[in-house]
């Protein structure tokens, strides 16, 4: 014990200490003192704190009080903040090598890393190997009550059969605000198809120095989620011609014994079953209990085989998988019929995984996709054959965006990539959800919508924020000189042949003519109430005086402001003005809304589309298309919105037509529904949905080193 003689006379002691002593007088046999002999310090001291009763009650509140600290500081990390990131420095290079020597050039961080640095918790992150990894929906949950950061949609102009960088400007513009501005900045980008990757395009990671990377890993497999989308599109393809046969061989007693098994004694219907009683207007919950008729209409779905929209898909180019036929084998008992393979990109539920919004979403969303109708006009779902669960089973994990990074080191989520004609062309809602909240109120999220603005642009806005609920704030539309002076006149482009020298040579007369194209894009924009920035993607062979009138022109038609670029010769530095042009234009006040109301007759909204952002006449339905309009009508199906399905290379269903045509009425062939992923896709001439191999495809070029495994011609 402290004693008396070791104390100053009159200084204040403060006894921290705690033991337990003797004392007879007490229940348990013992008391509290502290570590002074507390009857000889008071004596000399002013004061003693006693034990107990004494500095108790102070350090129990210290100790909350720095509890609470430390949660506060916790909680900045947990939540969205200033991200502590690291980026990468460009080497860059004159003249730009090929895509893939740029990319394999750069040393990629370590995805977990990456992870830490932009805030996910390691729970959220499961890694892919070392440079790319799913991210957990949970975050959406975690960060629910941070406010969302600014969304920047990337569009273009009528392109080019080159194509004008829309990827390539979606990522330098995402480099320069991170890298180079220090803005929280995330790129979500939608995953490309092996098809084009082994056929004629090549890889589909941006350009130049403005890339995301690893590249390779980019463009072959990723996480496998286009395979998981093969696997449940050709499990419900399956599942309707095997449905066909086993009705056409047996009896309804049969059928239904099949169906609903007695096991255990007894029979039982499953959840999904139930769901299918309920469709029907079946009440009864017991087998045994459904008369002659319920059990013919729950056990026949009664498929009209010429009704059937369900098609097989694969991730490759196969021109001779567009027409074939099936159930030619004896065991399948002369059950045939003529059907096609589709590209795996352009499955239906390639759309659902990009437009869903949860895993309960998209199990719904499944479930509901219609593969044909009845004998009685209904409509057939992937619920009714049993299948809805298997489905979201297979695609559990391809609902997690896949986190990677370009090529100065800020994230970029992969994520989705539906066809921009029959479907809408934009990544994933949960990939920019996760990011918006990842960024924080001051960052920013930059996502690419494909094709020109009137097609991915407008399904980004009518389709894609309808159902995300999400408010963009500032469109960037790119355009090129070369797409200018086609749209103004120039000789045709075509890929795989050098450009002809009117697109080498200074003309500011075919720039300005071809402006037209523009003016009607920027228009497209402004008719949803958003800000648009012009992005001047620039090439060696355009002049300032070029680019100058551009900038001129896009002011005159309404844009907010027009920069000049060169992010695929020098990366994010390249496109700096332009960020700082996105931040100005983020601030400035919109008034976002949709083109059309959902309520408004099918006919009505095609047309709509057909006046507003293609600039027709009107629109003049085929029979055939009338027909199906009247059908999806009758089954419930009118209030859906519209993705049209047509050429990218013309405002109208011309692909030769540039500029900006009018007096031209659009024709509408037929119209098909995506019931599950949630919108109507007329078509307007013929789309193809299984690409060909050239007679020179891009797989000549690739090969892999074989003593480090590095691939070669990638792109």
């Amino acid at each position: 014990m402290v004693k008396g003689s070791w104390i100053k006379p009159g200084a204040v002691v403060i006894d921290c200490g705690i033991n337990s002593i003797p004392d007879a007088t007490k229940k348990s046999g013992k008391r509290l003192v502290g570590d002074v002999d507390y009857a000889e310090a008071l004596e000399v001291a002013s004061a003693v704190t006693p034990v107990p009763g004494g500095v108790g009650p102070m350090t129990v509140a210290m100790l909350m009080q720095n509890t609470v600290e430390n949660a506060q500081k916790a909680l900045l990390k947990y939540r969205a903040s200033i991200w502590n990131i690291s980026y990468l420095p460009l080497r860059l290079k004159s003249p730009v090598p090929s895509d893939i020597e740029v990319a394999t050039a750069q040393t990629p961080k370590n995805v977990d890393d990456l992870a830490r640095e932009i805030g996910l918790q390691p729970h959220e992150v499961d890694l892919y190997g070392k440079k790319k990894a799913k991210v957990s929906l949970s975050v959406l949950d975690r960060l629910k009550d941070v406010p969302n950061g600014k969304y920047v949609v990337v569009t273009g102009i009528t392109p080019t059969p080159l194509g004008e960088g829309k990827s390539t400007t979606t990522l330098g513009l995402t480099q320069a605000l991170g890298a180079h501005l220090k803005k929280n900045t995330f790129a979500c980008v939608r995953q490309p198809s092996q098809g084009p990757t082994f056929g004629i395009k090549g890889g589909a990671a941006g350009g130049g120095y403005s890339q995301v990377i690893p590249m390779d890993e980019f463009n072959l497999h990723l996480t496998g989620d286009i395979h998981a989308i093969t696997a449940a599109n050709n499990l419900l393809a399956a599942a309707i011609d095997a449905r066909i046969f086993h009705e056409s061989t047996q009896t309804d007693k049969a059928l239904y014994g099949r169906l609903v098994p007695i096991k255990d004694g007894a029979r039982k219907f499953s959840p999904i079953q139930m769901k299918r009683l309920e469709k029907l207007g079946i009440t009864k919950t017991n087998p045994d209990d459904l008369t002659d008729e319920e059990v013919t209409d729950f056990a026949r779905l009664d498929i009209d085989k010429s009704t059937i929209t369900w098609q097989r898909v694969m991730d490759t180019n196969d021109r001779y998988l567009r027409k074939i036929t099936i159930g030619q084998s004896p065991t399948e008992k002369g059950i045939t019929r003529e059907t096609n393979f589709d590209i795996t990109v352009a499955s239906e539920i390639m759309a659902v995984l990009a437009l869903t919004t949860s895993l309960a979403d998209m199990r719904d969303r499944l479930g509901r996709m219609v593969v044909a109708s009845d004998s009685k006009g209904r409509p057939v779902t992937a619920d009714d054959l049993g299948l809805g669960g298997a489905l979201t089973v297979l695609m559990k994990d391809a609902i997690r965006p896949n986190l990677m990074q370009n090529l100065e080191g800020t994230p970029v989520f992969v994520h989705a990539g539906p066809f921009a004609n029959i479907a809408h062309g934009n990544s994933s809602v949960l990939a920019d959800k996760i990011a918006l909240k990842l960024v924080g109120p001051n960052g920013f999220v930059v996502t690419e919508a494909g094709f020109g603005a009137d097609i991915g642009m407008e399904k980004f806005f009518d389709i894609k924020c309808r159902y995300s609920g999400l408010v963009p704030h500032v469109v960037v539309l790119v355009a090129t000189i070369r797409a200018l002076k086609m749209h103004g006149g120039g000789p045709k482009v075509t890929a795989g042949t050098p450009l002809p020298r009117e697109y080498k040579e200074e003309n500011i007369d075919l720039v300005e003519a071809g402006c037209s194209n523009l003016r009607k894009q920027i228009e497209n924009a402004l008719h949803f109430g958003i800000p648009v920035v012009v992005a001047i993607n620039g090439f060696a062979t355009d002049t300032e005086a070029e680019m100058q009138a551009v900038i001129k022109k896009s002011k005159e038609f309404g844009a907010f402001d027009a920069v000049i670029c060169s992010h695929w010769a020098n990366g994010g530095a390249g496109a700096a003005d332009l960020a700082r042009a996105v931040e100005q234009a983020s601030q400035q006040p919109s008034d976002f809304h949709f083109l059309y109301d959902v309520k408004l007759p099918l006919e009505e909204k095609i047309e709509t589309i057909a006046k507003k952002i293609y600039g027709a006449d009107g629109i003049e339905l085929s029979e055939q298309a009338q027909a199906a309009i009247n059908r999806y009508r009758s089954q419930g199906f009118n209030d859906l919105p519209i993705c049209m399905a047509k050429t990218h290379l013309s405002l109208s269903h011309e692909p030769d037509r540039k500029g900006a045509p009018t007096g031209f009425t659009l024709p509408i062939r037929d119209v098909r529904a995506s019931v599950g992923a949630g919108f109507i896709y007329p078509l307007v001439g013929t789309m193809s949905t299984m690409p060909g191999l050239p007679t020179r495809p891009c797989f000549y070029d690739i090969d892999i080193d074989l003593n480090t495994e590095e691939v070669k011609g990638l792109f």
